[in-house]
């Protein structure tokens, strides 16, 4: 069966919220959302921020005079959006999504956290108790639609707005194959990315551990290298 885009579901009129949206990643990701004109919510602990995060974003180039980019503690940010990234530190993870649970309730989240070490050798992947970022948060949000995606996704290409186009794959761990659809359908937003399940939330291990060698990769070869699956 060949890549469709075409049965995407519409997704251009969810809100997206971002945990951990003054970091690297959620700021890089909240970006590029805004970019496509979808409304975007900026979380962090300290609203004050995440505000200047989120007017800092809105005037960037190719966000469009009409787009919709604020910010708000955490806590509110869950309960207003209805799709929810979690982008932050992973030393952060599992108390912040604890704090969570209740405004979280019912919501779609999308985890993106590696959980990695850095020492001398470089990084390598951490061991998680639950197996994985996202099935720790799935232990900690169990009414809440939970899978892993944007796990690979650099943030130096998310933020250069010279970028039209980031040309890589999304994958997609969960075991709520729905997700999967409306996961890929925001993928695709972002122009030249592809959202591609890759199994339930068991294999999300290893996703969130090639961060590694992607990391090795891009020190070796001076890029920014992403993953794209052939023959799809």
């Amino acid at each position: 069966m060949a890549y469709d885009a075409s049965t995407l579901p519409d997704v251009s009129g969810l809100t997206v919220g971002i945990i951990g949206g003054t970091g690297d990643q959620g700021r890089g990701l909240a970006y590029r959302f805004a970019r496509a004109g979808q409304a975007v919510l900026i979380g962090s602990r300290d609203a004050g921020r995440a505000a200047a995060a989120a007017r800092e974003i809105a005037g960037l180039p190719g966000v469009g005079p009409a787009a919709t980019v604020t910010g708000a503690d955490n806590d509110e940010v869950a309960r207003l959006s209805d799709v929810v990234i979690v982008a932050v530190p992973w030393d952060g993870h599992e108390s912040t999504v604890a704090a969570l649970a209740e405004p979280l309730a019912g919501k779609i989240v999308v985890d993106c956290v590696n959980p990695l070490g850095f020492d001398k050798q470089g990084p390598y992947a951490l061991t998680v108790t639950e197996g994985s970022a996202v099935q720790q948060a799935a232990r900690l949000l169990p009414e809440s639609r939970v899978c892993a995606a944007f796990n690979h996704v650099s943030a130096p290409l998310l933020a250069d707005p010279d970028l039209d186009r980031i040309d890589l794959d999304v994958l997609i761990c969960t075991e709520d194959r729905e997700l999967v659809g409306v996961v890929a359908a925001l993928a695709a937003r972002i122009p030249g990315m592809r959202g591609v399940y890759a199994g339930r939330l068991r294999n999300a291990h290893q996703i969130e551990a090639f961060t590694a060698n992607l990391i090795a990769i891009n020190k070796r070869y001076r890029t920014h290298a992403g993953i794209r699956v052939t023959d799809l």
